[in-house]
């Protein structure tokens, strides 16, 4: 668990760094970097204390210990120096050629963007104060990096929490001898999960050495069957770290595009764990030939690839959006016909907030196993509705908690042993594969089986053009003018929005009045979305403040409309902003896109029509909900 201290320091790193390297790339470029450098030479000083030698600030890189740059004998220009050699040094080849290949990959080209002793200082003061007692908890200091700069949803791609993860990984329950692949492995949580799950099985009670019952072979087996890609360097990089971190001396992390390049395609893998970037391009993905189901659609590309690498007897977990287990369209519909006659097993739906603040998209959880399908005609259908934390942006803990007896119901399943007298206090319902083939579009909503209410009402689609201004935001240039920078008039970040959520006060930059007229002012209230680094990201101003051209304001709404109902419209709708985005660096979106956002407005005078099913068990026999078809049985209220 990461700390508050942690995330209060990565938050300061940020704001010092803010006004020297405005770009979020280049901020978490350098945050990682130092944090890496720091985590080398604590190493060395570990080593040196029990008895050993330093491995990495050795020979020609040994004047550029982390030790060596924080005394307060060093003056701020030689700080500046030798910070700067060091960076470049640690990524030379023949200055680090004693250096393990992955820490060389992560420095190379690196150099230190601005020479600001005083805000160098400062920076590297932050991260001196960084403590942690074991490397994992420097990974989760990556990740809560990475999550603050919106870099992690540039692709669509949304950081999976943990809790999820390893109820996916406990469900999966893999093996020392498993070959484990994440085709989209970000920072690399699946993976480590996976690795930390087979440790604890096979360590002896009490024992201080995890993993202790693994003979040598299995350990050897176990670093080397675990492998993921990705298709951005920065991840694969990260990946690797968190990797090194928990112990691998060579992590099998690859830059790899898994819908475009069909090198890897022959490679199979006994578990697949997943949470795929579901963002298709402007224009669509462009795939090889190998596929079998001709799509351009991301979340289709990736769910098929995921169950046709599966060994024979493969195991898999991807969380999907909710298109794939609903959406009519041939695609779509053509891979849940090959999912059921396949592969899948089980479908969990999720809240439509466990991403929050990254997105409210719905989202389920698909489990395949190749072996069981081809052993049981029915799938299971389980429904969590609380999973520890609540719904809101800020994601707080709370007691409820479906996850630990949905884990319970799903290994149940797979073993078996899950018949209508279970006793479980979770919504499950098992359908027979024949039944879900029968129907037209092969829906696999989990709603559909498990009751619960569901609301259908009429509401009139509207371009967001129609109803209001859409304005882009501006900043004055220079960049760093005193004349116009460091005022009394706030100006929103990104990095105010991912802290605060919907309501947010600007706190990180300010503007002079005269750089406040060159920019973009906007009124308490007033609703804004990025348009650069976390496309499509909104949030209601709760003070005035200005917005630079990162973002883009919603001028002149109507006074009738319900701000906070839009920015939830817009937040559920920021997988399709991202679908939309273009660029290089960070994906984009245009003030012509954002105008033609479709959105519903609401009637307060029409009526809502709402059904109610509930399906229920708890004594011998189970009850069918009314209107089902055959063959599906439901349980889940029971009480034990």
């Amino acid at each position: 668990m990461l700390t508050s201290e942690t995330k209060r320091r990565i938050d300061a790193c940020r704001n010092v760094l803010v006004g020297k390297l405005p770009l979020p790339t280049d901020q978490v470029e350098l945050i990682t970097l130092t944090l890496i450098y720091k985590f080398m030479d604590d190493l060395d000083e570990e080593s040196v204390k029990m008895g050993g030698k330093r491995s990495f600030f050795t020979g020609d890189l040994a004047k550029y210990r982390w030790r060596s740059l924080m005394p307060q004998t060093v003056s701020a220009e030689d700080r500046v120096g030798l910070f700067a050699e060091g960076i470049e040094a640690l990524g030379n080849a023949k200055k680090a050629a004693h250096l393990p290949g992955l820490f060389r990959d992560i420095f190379r080209n690196a150099f230190l963007k601005f020479r600001d002793g005083r805000i160098l200082t400062l920076f590297l003061t932050e991260v001196n104060g960084l403590e942690y007692s074991h490397s994992e908890e420097l990974g989760n200091a990556f990740e809560y990096l990475l999550q603050c700069m919106g870099t992690q949803g540039e692709n669509g791609q949304f950081r999976t929490p943990r809790h999820i993860i390893d109820f996916m990984v406990a469900c999966l329950d893999p093996q020392p001898g498993d070959r484990i692949l994440d085709p989209a492995c970000g920072t690399g949580g699946f993976l480590v999960s996976a690795y930390k799950h087979v440790l604890a099985r096979y360590t002896s009670s009490g024992s201080a050495i995890p993993g202790d019952k693994l003979t040598h072979d299995q350990g050897r087996k176990l670093y080397g069957n675990i492998t993921g890609y990705d298709v951005t360097d920065l991840m694969v990089k990260l990946s690797k770290v968190n990797l090194f971190l928990h112990g691998f001396p060579d992590p099998a992390i690859h830059i790899y595009d898994t819908l475009s390049n069909d090198a890897r395609w022959n490679e199979k893998a006994d578990i697949i764990l997943a949470n795929p970037p579901f963002m298709t391009p402007k224009g669509g993905v462009v795939p090889h030939t190998k596929f079998r189901i001709a799509a351009k659609k991301a979340e289709v590309l990736f769910t098929d690839y995921i169950a046709e690498h599966l060994t024979p007897d493969g195991r898999g977990g991807v969380i999907v959006p909710n298109g794939i287990v609903a959406t009519t369209q041939n695609a779509y519909v053509k891979l849940r016909r090959f999912l059921v006659e396949d592969s899948l097993v089980a479908v969990v739906s999720l809240p439509a907030g466990v991403f929050k603040p990254y997105s409210g998209v719905k989202t389920s959880i698909l489990f395949l196993d190749k072996k069981l399908a081809r052993q049981t005609k029915e799938i299971l259908f389980l429904k969590i509705t609380a999973d520890g934390f609540d719904l809101g942006d800020k994601r707080n803990p709370v007691e409820a908690n479906d996850l630990p007896e949905a884990e319970r119901v799903v290994k149940a399943w797979f073993n078996g042993k899950l018949s209508k007298e279970f006793q479980t206090s979770i919504q499950w319902a098992s359908v027979s594969r024949s039944d879900l083939l029968a129907r037209n579009n092969c829906s696999l909503q989990g709603e559909s089986f498990l009751g619960g209410e569901t609301q259908t009402s009429e509401h009139r689609i509207v371009k967001l053009g129609d109803i209001c201004e859409v304005v882009r935001g501006s900043s004055p240039r220079p960049q760093g003018d005193p004349k116009f920078f460091g005022g009394p008039v706030p100006r929103l970040m990104i990095a105010d929005i991912t802290r605060d959520g919907m309501w947010v006060t600007p706190q990180i930059d300010s503007l002079t009045d005269e750089g406040a007229k060159r920019s973009r002012p906007m009124k308490a209230g007033d609703l804004v979305m990025a348009v650069s680094a976390s496309p499509g990201l909104p949030a209601l101003l709760k003070v005035d403040a200005c917005i630079h051209d990162g973002f883009a304001g919603l001028k002149g709404l109507p006074d009738d409309l319900d701000r906070i109902f839009l920015y939830y419209v817009l937040l559920a709708l920021r997988a399709k902003h991202d679908g939309q985005a273009d660029g290089a660096t960070f994906r984009n979106i245009t003030s012509d896109q954002i105008r033609e956002f479709e959105i519903p407005l609401r009637d307060a005078d029409r009526p809502r029509n709402v059904s109610r099913a509930i399906c229920a068990t708890g004594r011998r026999g189970s009850r069918q909900r009314p209107g089902s078809a055959p063959g599906i049985r439901c349980g889940g209220l029971a009480r034990r």
